[in-house]
Order: structure tokens, then C-alpha cells, then sequence
């Protein structure tokens, strides 16, 4: 009889293990991030896309350098949706210094630089930054987007105030989410706005940091550096300038927006920039003043806990940095291309907003899938220029950006425009039945 009670019990015992087991059996090895609804969102847009014929027009993949022309699935396009500036990416003195590096160091330097990652080309790389920007020091990261979230991110703390022009990138941004500090936005090159910010704001707050850009990359326009630097003093906070887009492109030898204006560089506490553009490598920068960089190289989070810049990177850095120096004239035909853009799209009637003609020309044309269909079509007439859609801008302000370098010819110009013209006004002429489909897809 305990025999036969005994084995009841242990039936028993053994139903919730049975009924948990074959629950688990039930569920997946692991989360379908399809069920989250970012995810299901993006599949309904990609969806409604399909549903009226618009092709994805971004991650089509290139057959080689691309530059005032390229390659896609082995057909030549007229190339403005790269920013090589002043044509230094594929240079023969950048591939040979990238190969030298490569062959003498190898692929990686294995190591944080603060631990046992520092080489001799480092060191080289930031003095000729620095000598560019007109200062003491640099730092030089791997990414120029963790460049300015671990900067803003280290320097900025709860009780400080960053004041951001609306229109900053999404790594100055996150950096002040990471830091803690409060962030006001001030309407975009509205520096009345700024200066009324800083009167009601100043002294509620330890230290107080105004960020804008050089360049604007979706606008292609840039700030009056000199009143913000008058703001900024009169006010005793600090500035930092990102660089990204403006270096080599701004100033009558590329040396940015200091040179435009004929300011001091070293009346601008943090000056930000990138090697992905004008250098023709990777990563990011910080130059300023010597304590400035000392400390964030023993400190900086972004710095310390990553690798050390690669040898080909920094080798390929290095030459662009010496190229931009030594030929000025890729700076000025830079600058004449995209004069010679922005007037042409202005006599043809295209929304240029408030571009300045210096590397960056949107064409704005309102509603995103108009943007993505005008790429599409450009895309068939030999045209590579990419759409910039919502989030990225307002919904009603779509376009097609065009990046311009030194190594377009005024007739690829030309027809760029040309031919944007003509296959807008197509969409426009037919808007009904794009604007028809668009509300069959929703």
C-alpha cells in the first residue's frame, strides 16, 4: 500500500515538470524581433512601397571607387552620393601610404592605444590635424560618431546645459542623452533664438556648451561663426564646432569654417571632425587645446576602452591630411562645382533651401516616396543621388541630396540638373496618380 501511495505521489509530482516542459517546448529558441512594432512598422512601409513599384533605393552595392563616377551591377553613373570631397579617396600617395602602414603594422594595432596600441603614426596623424585646425592637440577615435557621443557624453554632466542647433547631427545628440545634461534645441542658424536662450538659461546651470555645425550636411548652409563666438564669450560658456562636413570645403585651402570667416580657431574651445570625408579614411577627431586632448586620452570612455586607429586608416589620413596642404586647388575647384550647381538648379527652378553652394545642394520635393520614385528614375538615366527621407527630415521636406566634388565635371553638373528638372516636373505633371496609389497602399 505505501508502495502504490508512494508512486501516486511521485505521478503527481512528476504532472507540473511534464506540463512545464512541453510549455517550453512551445516556445521559440529566441525573441523574433518581428514582433516588435518598430520592426512591423518598417514592414509595412516597405510593404506599401512594393504595392505601388518604388524600389529600395538605399544599400545598392558598388563595384568599385566611387567618386565623380561609379559603378553599379557594371554600369557607369554620374556619382553624387559620395563624399569625397576633394577626390582624395583612391589618390595614389593615399593607397601607397595605406599599403605601407598595412605591410609595416599590419591590419589592427591590437590594443587600446593607452594600453599597448600607440604607434608612431598616431602621434603623426593628430599634429597634422591640429595643424589644420590652427591648435595645439587632437585625438583621434575610430568612429566619428562615437567621437562626439563620448565627448559630449565625458565632458557634459546632470546640472550642465547644452544648447544644440535643431539641426545637429544624431551623434551630438545622443552624446547629450549619454551625458545627463539638459539639452534645449534653438531653431535652426536662429541665433536671436540662441541669445535669448542664453540670457534666460545661463545661470541656472554650471557650465553651459553651444554646439552647431561647420556645415550642415542636409542643408548645405553654415552659421555665422563669429556671433556665435561673440554669444559664447559674452555669455561664458563654451563652443564646439562640428567639422564633419566642413573641413577641406570651407576657407580658401579647405582649413573650415575658421578660414571662411578669418577667425581665430583658438577662440573655439572643442573643434569635432571626421576622416570619413575630406581625409578619405575612417573615424573621428577631437582638436583644441593641448589639456584638452591630454585629458580626454586618459579619459574619455569612447578612447580608453577601444582599439587604437589601424595603421592603413591612419596611413591614409596621414597622406590626405599632406595632399589637402600641399594642393589647394582641389579646394578651389571643390568650391567652383558647387557654385556652378546651385546656380544652375536655382535657373532651373529647383528648391535648393538654404544651401550655400559648398559640397552639399538638396533639391527639396516634399513628400518621401516622391523622393524615393525621383532617385529611382534618376538612378535609370544614368544619375546616382540618393534620397534623404522621414525621420531624417520633415516628412514635407524630402529630397534628393547631392554631394559635389572636385572631381566633377561642370557638364556631369549640368545634366545632373538637367535631368532632376525634368524628371521632377514628370512626377508633379502626374501627382494625382502617385498621390492615388499612395492612399491605395495605406
Amino acid at each position: 500500500m505505501e508502495n502504490l501511495k508512494a508512486g501516486r505521489r511521485t505521478a503527481r509530482d512528476r504532472q507540473p515538470v511534464a506540463a512545464a516542459q512541453k510549455a517550453a517546448s512551445n516556445k521559440p529558441k529566441a525573441f523574433d524581433f518581428k514582433n516588435l512594432p518598430q520592426v512591423q512598422q518598417l514592414q509595412l512601409q516597405r510593404a506599401a512601397a512594393d504595392m505601388i513599384g518604388i524600389e529600395n533605393p538605399f544599400f545598392r552595392p558598388h563595384d568599385g571607387l566611387a567618386a565623380g563616377t561609379t559603378l553599379i551591377d557594371g554600369k557607369p553613373y554620374d556619382n553624387f552620393a559620395s563624399y569625397n570631397y576633394i577626390g582624395l579617396n583612391g589618390h595614389p600617395d593615399v593607397n601607397a601610404a595605406a599599403k605601407n602602414a598595412l605591410e609595416t603594422f599590419g591590419t589592427s594595432v591590437s590594443a587600446s592605444r593607452i594600453v599597448a596600441g600607440e604607434r608612431a603614426f598616431h602621434a603623426e596623424l593628430e599634429q597634422g590635424l591640429a595643424r589644420i585646425h590652427g591648435v595645439e592637440s587632437a585625438v583621434v577615435m575610430v568612429s566619428g560618431h562615437a567621437t562626439n557621443v563620448t565627448t559630449i557624453g565625458h565632458l557634459m554632466k546632470k546640472g550642465d546645459l547644452v544648447l544644440t542647433d535643431t539641426l545637429v547631427h544624431n551623434s551630438i545628440a545622443e552624446g547629450v542623452r549619454l551625458s545627463g545634461a539638459t539639452r534645449i534645441n534653438f531653431p535652426h542658424d536662429d541665433l536671436d533664438a540662441l541669445e535669448q536662450l542664453l540670457i534666460s538659461n545661463r545661470h541656472k546651470f554650471e557650465n553651459v556648451l553651444v554646439i552647431v555645425e561647420g556645415l550642415y550636411s542636409m542643408d548645405g548652409d553654415f552659421p555665422d561663426l563669429k556671433r556665435v563666438i561673440k554669444l559664447k564669450q559674452d555669455y561664458d560658456a563654451w563652443l564646439m564646432v562640428d567639422e564633419a562636413h566642413s573641413i577641406g570645403v570651407l576657407g580658401k585651402t579647405g582649413r573650415g569654417i575658421a578660414e571662411h570667416f578669418g577667425i581665430d580657431p583658438q577662440s573655439v574651445e572643442i573643434w569635432m571632425g571626421t576622416l570619413s570625408k575630406t581625409f578619405s579614411s575612417c573615424g573621428g577627431y577631437i582638436a583644441g587645446s593641448k589639456v584638452l586632448c591630454d585629458y580626454l586620452k586618459v579619459s574619455a570612455p569612447g578612447f580608453v576602452f577601444s582599439v587604437g586607429l589601424s595603421p592603413a586608416l591612419a596611413g591614409a589620413a596621414i597622406a590626405s591630411v599632406k595632399l589637402l596642404e600641399r594642393e589647394p586647388e582641389r579646394v578651389a575647384r571643390l568650391q567652383a562645382n558647387g557654385k556652378h550647381f546651385l546656380e544652375y538648379a536655382k535657373q532651373a527652378g529647383l528648391d535648393t533651401g538654404p544651401s550655400r553652394g559648398y559640397a552639399v545642394v538638396p533639391v527639396i520635393v516634399g513628400e518621401s516616396a516622391t523622393a524615393a520614385i525621383l532617385s529611382n528614375k534618376l538612378l535609370a538615366r544614368g544619375i546616382n543621388a540618393l534620397p534623404i527621407i522621414f525621420p531624417a527630415v520633415p516628412e514635407k521636406s524630402a529630397r534628393i541630396r547631392y554631394f559635389i566634388t572636385s572631381e566633377h565635371t561642370f557638364e556631369q553638373i549640368e545634366r545632373a540638373v538637367a535631368i532632376t528638372a525634368e524628371e521632377l516636373a514628370k512626377l508633379r505633371k502626374d501627382g494625382g496618380a502617385v498621390e492615388r496609389l499612395l492612399q491605395a497602399a495605406k
